[in-house]
């Protein structure tokens, strides 16, 4: 909509419209050729088509923290993946900087409001990886069905254990959806291919949506009362950490298995494990966990865990999308042009008047999930007073940006927040 390109700043218009902490705006146009810092590895079609613009991809693989504060300074854009840590040394330090670059989904490595504070773009990939990690997930619910890794590690160490490894039919079970965003939708449609009847939990999604997804939905005691298998697809905050854990699991239906291939800590590894010695969870599959890295666990050793060390979006495929669309998106940024998966845009063409509002504005956004914890089918914002004389969209977007901000799979911009909503099956 108009509203929403109008809202996505350029790199230039957010130094523009800067706090007072900010650089002094930059020129309308960056020179064609700009330094471009990659400290992480990055598929190499991505980083080319920069050097074919005329762009200097300055590639440093290994930094320290100091060194990469030493490198910075003169760079326009900075290319990194999970390991490279943004803060406010380096962003200070940046004093060129236009772009940061997460070829991938989360940005816990970055500091966004430091960031924007500075008037330095945030981008990410946020559709890289989804269907790496819906297939990791089904090849674990298999895995933990069938004792694959088990078996395997026993038939190569000279075992034949036929019957102690019978496994469980995927078909006719109920698989229960914790989350149906991007991947947890993913997830759903899969399990429908394998005959599951499927429910899920995700108070910030309408039934209609859920019906048009095939997707019975429920209250979250329900699930796993009910649930044969749960898979988990949902952000890490303060509300989901430690979800799966001693209570709920007391509730679960005996014999329940457990998939998480989201985020560590979302499961109380210590809970989960005691429920799979006293026999009640008949089984687990986890990816990811509340210390990353680690080879420390209660979960490990325990014969009925499946793990794998985070490879949810450790595909050829998905490094290679990550790569390329971060690429083309720091590209975009500076050229000045519309950055579609910008996270941090600021609206700097609202109105003087309508500007003030903006933090309010996602403020009321916040307080409305906190307090409804569900969504309705429709979503009414309603402008008042002089204020309701001005052209108020970007508002809106501020408000969407607050109402799915803590319950969402991706950071959520001006840019996605409608898209978010009707994903969710809710009208604005």
């Amino acid at each position: 909509s108009m509203a929403v390109q109008r809202c996505h700043a350029s790199g230039r218009e957010m130094r523009a419209a800067g706090p007072s902490g900010g650089r002094s705006p930059a020129p309308a146009t960056l020179a064609a050729m700009a330094r471009i810092l990659v400290t992480e590895k990055i598929a190499d079609g991505g980083l080319q088509r920069l050097r074919d613009v005329g762009h200097v991809v300055d590639v440093r693989l290994g930094l320290t923290p100091d060194e990469l504060i030493e490198v910075v300074p003169g760079a326009a854009a900075l290319i990194i993946r999970s390991a490279t840590q943004v803060d406010r040394a380096v962003l200070e330090a940046g004093t060129d900087l236009v772009v940061v670059g997460r070829a991938g989904i989360g940005l816990d490595n970055v500091d966004v409001e430091v960031a924007t504070e500075r008037g330095v773009m945030v981008v990410n990939a946020p559709q890289s990886n989804i269907l790496s990690a819906a297939e990791h997930t089904m090849a674990l619910l298999l895995a933990q069905a069938r004792n694959i890794p088990q078996a395997h590690a026993a038939l190569v160490d000279g075992r034949w254990e036929r019957s102690r490894w019978e496994g469980v039919e995927l078909s006719d079970k109920i698989l229960g959806v914790v989350g149906l965003g991007r991947i947890g939708k993913l997830v759903a449609q899969r399990a429908h291919a394998f005959g599951m009847r499927l429910v899920a939990y995700d108070p910030f999604v309408s039934e209609e949506r859920g019906r048009q997804l095939g997707v019975e939905l429920v209250s979250l005691d329900r699930l796993v009362e009910v649930s044969d298998f749960v898979t988990l697809h949902v952000a890490k905050t303060p509300e989901t950490v430690g979800l799966i854990g001693k209570d709920l699991l007391a509730r679960a239906k005996p014999g329940i298995r457990i998939v998480n291939v989201a985020r560590g800590g979302i499961v109380d590894e210590e809970a989960l494990a005691e429920a799979l010695r006293v026999g009640h969870v008949g089984g687990a599959a986890l990816d990811v966990f509340a210390e990353e890295p680690t080879t420390e666990s209660p979960l490990f050793g325990l014969p009925e865990v499946v793990v794998t060390p985070h490879l949810g979006a450790s595909t050829r495929e998905a490094q290679d999308k990550a790569g390329d669309t971060i690429a083309e998106q720091v590209g975009l940024a500076l050229a000045g042009e519309f950055v579609p998966f910008a996270v941090n845009v600021s609206a700097a063409e609202a109105s003087e008047t309508v500007r003030h509002f903006l933090p309010l504005a996602e403020r009321l956004g916040q307080i409305y999930t906190a307090l409804a914890e569900s969504l309705p089918p429709v979503l009414e914002v309603e402008y008042a007073g002089q204020i309701a004389d001005s052209d108020t969209r970007i508002l809106t977007l501020s408000v969407l940006k607050g109402v799915f901000g803590a319950v969402n799979d991706e950071p959520v911009s001006y840019v996605n927040a409608p898209r978010i909503a009707a994903d969710r099956g809710v009208e604005v």
